[in-house]
């Protein structure tokens, strides 16, 4: 197990991205696991996981990552249809 990594759930609701969850070492493997179960689309980014690891968990990201993080979400609405629907029901896309 690399104890160096990190994950980081986020979640889209409102009308910026916030923390969701922070997990490291056994807990990453967790976390990955449950988002699988769920058909919950995983972006692999360590650098940006790394950053957004910093913020603590219910905050919302700060502008300075907005771009980061859109193309995060522009590459879950390719390839996952249900977060585009979930997107198009709110009037975002």
């Amino acid at each position: 197990m690399d104890d160096d990594k990190v994950g980081v759930a986020l979640e889209y609701s409102g009308s910026v991205p916030t923390i969701l969850a922070i997990a490291r070492g056994v807990l990453f493997d967790r976390l990955i696991q449950i988002a699988r179960k769920h058909n919950i689309t995983v972006y692999q980014d360590s650098n940006l996981a790394q950053v957004l690891s910093q913020i603590p968990v219910g905050s919302e990201i700060p502008e300075v990552l907005f771009k980061a993080v859109s193309e995060v979400l522009a590459y879950c609405y390719r390839i996952n249809s249900e977060f585009k629907a979930k997107l198009d029901s709110r009037g975002i896309l």
